[in-house]
């Protein structure tokens, strides 16, 4: 990541953009911190940790996240610069590792920025997701003495659209015989539904928007999945994307899914291992054909939307 410059005369009047995602381990002796951090404080057991590691090994050892996010900070940072040249600085803010949001912030402020702006590299809002980072960040703004803003969903943003549009039917294409598309989204606890959260509405109006423009009809050419649900006792949001497949498997109509993960704006664990290796066996082992869209990564066309969008909260 690049490092911020010592001091910026001119901070005052610049504004600082925290770009915040989720974080990832970068080698095998940050796992232990990293799932830590994430059972808040609580270490893993044994067993639990070996689980996560394997997971790791089977795409190499390490996420390609951390590199990813930077890719996607820098191409923010260059379409800023075109829409307002000088007026911001994208500093990365992560959930579960460093550097943290509020780490971020305490910096910014150090240097004389006097307001930030939030984006979220996720595009359905949730209180319980992109809620949190927003929280953190307006927290940490507010100890530093720092006006802020936030940018809250970009679930329907035509770029984004577009690009999971021209993706999914080029895949389509090549598919043999009647695919089900599955768009799925990061799974989380029943009880966000008790309080009317928007999260399960925010993966429909992508679905429905990528869908409508392909000409796919609902529960005959796509539905909705879950997928990587936490490992606790409690319910959590479904179905499953496994149990998906394995009903598909059962539907003599279908010969075939492409999982759509519109949930994840890039590569990482979560789709490099969960749809990659475990869908994918789960879905031969039923003879269905199986392919995934690709993620936006630092797509240009995508970061440059998001970085209008930036703009646009900054410029109220």
């Amino acid at each position: 990541m690049t490092e911020l410059p010592a001091s910026t005369p001119d901070g005052t009047g610049r504004t600082a953009v925290i770009l915040m995602a989720y974080g990832t381990p970068r080698s095998p002796d940050e796992i232990l911190p990293y799932y830590t951090d994430i059972r808040r404080g609580r270490p893993p057991t044994d067993e639990q940790l070996a689980d996560l590691t394997r997971r790791y090994e089977a795409i190499g050892g390490a996420s390609p996240l951390a590199r990813l996010t930077e890719a996607q900070r820098q191409a923010m940072q260059g379409a800023l610069d075109e829409l307002a040249p000088g007026t911001y600085e994208v500093v990365l803010g992560l959930k579960h590792a460093d550097p943290k949001i509020e780490v971020a912030v305490g910096k910014v402020a150090a240097r004389g920025f006097g307001r930030v702006v939030g984006a979220v590299l996720a595009p359905h809002y949730s209180a319980y997701s992109v809620g949190q980072y927003l929280g953190r960040l307006g927290e940490a703004a507010e100890a530093n003495g720092l006006v802020v803003a936030g940018v809250e969903s970009w679930a329907v943003e035509p770029a984004f659209v577009d690009f999971l549009v021209n993706d999914l039917g080029n895949r389509l294409a090549s598919m043999h015989g009647h695919t089900r598309v599955l768009f799925t989204a990061h799974s989380l606890p029943e009880r966000i539904l008790t309080t009317g959260d928007p999260y399960p509405d925010e993966l429909r109006s992508t679905a429905e928007a990528v869908a409508s423009r392909l000409n796919l009809t609902e529960d005959i050419d796509w539905q909705i999945a879950w997928q990587s649900a936490g490992r606790t006792p409690e319910p959590w949001l479904g179905p499953d994307i496994l149990e998906v497949i394995d009903s598909l498997g059962e539907d003599p109509t279908v010969d075939g899914v492409v999982v759509s993960a519109v949930g994840f704006v890039a590569d990482h664990l979560e789709v490099l291992y969960d749809l990659d290796i475990e869908a994918r066996h789960r879905a031969e082992q039923h003879g269905l054909n199986f392919d995934r869209t690709a993620c936006v990564n630092d797509d240009p066309a995508v970061m440059a939307a998001l970085a209008a969008r930036v703009h646009a909260v900054a410029s109220k």
